[in-house]
C-alpha cells in the first residue's frame, strides 16, 4: 500500500492529473498481472496453457478498459450511413442465383453462437437444447437446415458452434446422435475470463476451479470473443485450408437465421479489389426493438451503436424509430481471410461492455464484454442489407415460444416460415405474465397451442390454463387477479375480447 500512495504523490507532485492517472493505470494493471500469475499457479498442465491464451485475450481488454476516457462515441460526430452502405434484399434478390449455386455453399461455414443457457426460461443446460417445435431443439433445427442443403446441392457446409465453458459438455455429449446427418460438427470454446470486484479491479477467484465458492466467478467475454477465441482454437486455419471463405454466424436461438443464397452469392460474387469483408443483416425497428443496436456512419466508417454507448442525455433519441429506423439482427457474413489477418495484426479494436452483476454473496463485479457486430468498422468494404423481419425470430422468452410452436409458421427441413394462411405477414404481440415464465410451468398450462393465425395481440397475465382446440383472434386480453383462477375451456373462440374474473372448469 505505501508503494501504491507513494506513487500516487509522485503524480501529483509532477503537475498534473494525466501522470497521476498513467501512475494509477500501471498500479492496477502490474496487480492485475501478479493475481492473473497467482491463478494460473493453481492450475495443471493443459488447463493452464489454455488459461493463458485466454488472460493474455483478458490483459489486452482490461489494459484497454483502462485506458478509456469518456463514452466511445461522441454525439455529434454521429452520420447516417450513405444510401448505397445498407442494401435493401429486395435489390439483392433480384441478381437472382448463378447455375453452380454449389460452388458458393462449398465456401461457407455456418457458425452458430452456443453459449447461452437456458436459466431465463427456467430450464437447466444449454439454451440450444430446449424444445422448440414437435420435439425439436434449436440444435436440432440447425442441424435439419444445414443437412437439407448438403443434400439438395451436394455440398459440404460444415457446422460450426461456438461453446463456453457453461454449454461446452452438455452439447458435446448430444452431438453424438447427429453422426449419421449429412453434415460435419465442429466446436470451440469461447474463452473463460475472471470477474473482478468492483471496488479493487481485482480478480474475485482465489484459484482456477469451478465448483463451490468459486462457481460465479468466471464469465464468457460475450460473442465479440468469436474472433479471438475461433483464431486461438486452430479451427479458422483449418477451414480455410479447406477452401472455405466465408462465416454465416448468427445466434442459435435466432430460428430466422437460415443460410440465404441471394446474400451469399452477392458475396462471393464481387470483384477480387471490392470483395465486402463482412456483412450485417439489419431489419427495420419496430416499437419492440427499440433497445437493438443500429448502424451509424462515424468518422468515415460503418459502425455499430450500441445502446450502451450512448450519453444518458440521448438514449431517447437513440430509441426513435424515426431518426435510427433499422437495427442489428446479428446475422453477420464474415470472411476468413480477413479475421485472420486482422487477428494476427491485432487490429481487432472493439467498444467495451461494462456489465456490471452482483453475486449471490452480494458482492459487486464488473465483466468486460464484447460484441461481435462491433467489429464492422474494422473490415474492408462492410456492407448492411436491410433484410425481412421473417429473418430475425428470437426465442428469448416463452411468449415467443409460442408464437413458433403455433400455426402461425409450418416447419419445413429445420425451418420456419409464416403460414401462408395467415393474411397479414406481422407476428402477433404476445405478452405472457410470470406464471408462464418457465418453460415447465409454460408447458402445463396448454393443453393445445391455441389457433393463431387471426390473432393480432394477446396478454395473459396471472393463474389462466388453456383448454384443447382453443381459438384466438384480434386483441384478447384475459387477466385473473390475486387468488382468481381462470380456465379457457376447450374449443372456445375469443374474438377481441377481454376476460376477468374467476373461471373454474372442473372434471366431475
Amino acid at each position: 500500500m505505501a508503494l501504491y500512495v507513494q506513487g500516487l504523490g509522485k503524480g501529483v507532485a509532477n503537475g498534473g492529473m494525466t501522470q497521476f492517472q498513467e501512475v494509477m493505470r500501471q498500479q492496477l494493471e502490474s496487480s492485475m498481472h501478479t493475481e492473473l500469475e497467482k491463478l494460473l499457479d493453481t492450475a495443471s498442465g493443459a488447463e493452464k496453457e489454455l488459461s493463458r491464451k485466454d488472460f493474455d485475450g483478458f490483459k489486452k481488454l482490461f489494459h484497454r478498459f483502462l485506458q478509456v476516457k469518456g463514452p466511445s462515441v461522441e454525439w455529434i460526430k454521429i452520420q447516417r450511413p450513405p444510401e448505397d452502405s445498407i442494401q435493401p434484399y429486395d435489390k439483392i434478390a433480384a441478381r437472382g442465383l448463378p447455375d453452380n449455386v454449389a460452388d458458393s455453399l462449398n465456401k461457407l461455414v455456418v457458425v452458430k453462437l452456443n453459449g447461452g443457457l437456458g436459466t431465463s426460461m427456467g430450464c437447466k443446460g444449454p439454451k440450444s437444447l430446449i424444445s422448440v417445435r414437435n420435439e425439436n431443439t434449436f440444435l436440432d433445427l440447425t442441424v435439419q437446415q444445414i443437412e437439407h442443403l448438403n443434400k439438395t446441392y451436394n455440398t459440404d457446409v460444415p457446422l460450426v458452434l461456438m461453446n463456453s465453458f457453461n454449454t461446452d459438455e452438455d452439447t458435446k455429449k448430444i452431438l453424438q446422435k447427429y453422426t449419421h446427418h449429412r453434415v460435419k460438427i465442429h466446436t470451440f470454446n469461447q474463452s473463460r475470463y475472471p470477474r473482478i470486484n468492483k471496488e479493487s479491479l481485482l480478480p474475485v477467484a482465489t484459484n482456477m476451479g469451478m465448483t463451490g465458492q468459486n462457481a460465479d466467478v468466471w464469465y464468457p467475454p460475450g460473442h465479440g470473443d468469436i474472433y479471438a477465441s475461433f483464431y486461438n482454437s486452430g479451427l479458422l486455419d483449418q477451414l480455410i485450408a479447406q477452401g472455405k471463405e466465408y462465416i454465416f454466424v448468427s445466434n442459435i436461438d435466432n430460428l430466422g437465421a437460415t443460410v440465404d443464397l441471394h446474400i451469399l452469392h452477392h458475396l462471393v460474387s464481387q470483384p477480387n479489389g471490392k470483395r465486402c469483408e463482412f456483412i450485417m443483416e439489419v431489419t427495420d425497428k419496430t416499437r419492440a426493438d427499440v433497445k437493438g443496436g443500429t448502424l451509424i456512419q462515424y468518422e468515415g466508417k460503418l459502425r455499430l451503436l450500441e445502446i450502451a454507448q450512448v450519453p444518458k442525455a440521448h438514449v431517447d433519441e437513440f430509441k426513435s424509430v424515426t431518426k435510427f429506423k433499422i437495427f442489428n439482427t446479428n446475422n453477420l457474413w464474415i470472411s476468413l481471410a480477413a479475421i485472420k489477418r486482422l487477428q494476427e495484426q491485432s487490429a481487432m479494436d472493439l467498444e467495451i461492455i461494462v456489465n456490471p452483476k452482483t453475486l449471490d454473496g452480494g458482492q459487486n463485479v464488473i465483466q468486460l464484454e464484447t460484441a461481435v457486430g462491433a467489429a464492422i468498422k474494422c473490415f474492408d468494404n462492410a456492407l448492411g442489407i436491410n433484410v425481412p423481419r421473417s429473418r430475425f425470430l428470437p426465442v428469448k422468452t416463452t411468449s415467443d415460444l409460442l408464437l413458433v410452436m403455433s400455426n402461425l409458421y409450418s416447419l419445413e427441413a429445420g425451418s420456419l416460415t409464416m403460414s401462408h394462411k395467415r393474411e397479414f405477414p406481422t407476428t402477433p404481440h404476445v405478452k405472457l405474465g410470470s406464471s408462464f415464465t418457465k418453460v415447465q410451468e409454460y408447458l402445463t398450462r396448454f393443453e393445445s397451442i391455441p389457433d393463431m393465425l387471426e390473432l393480432d395481440h394477446l396478454t395473459v397475465s396471472g393463474d389462466v390454463t388453456f383448454g384443447k382446440h382453443v381459438s384466438l383472434k384480434g386483441t384478447v386480453i384475459i387477466i385473473a387477479n390475486h387468488g382468481d383462477r381462470i380456465d379457457i375451456p376447450a374449443g372456445s373462440m375469443l374474438e377481441n375480447k377481454i376476460v376477468s374474473g374467476n373461471l373454474r372448469i372442473l372434471d366431475h
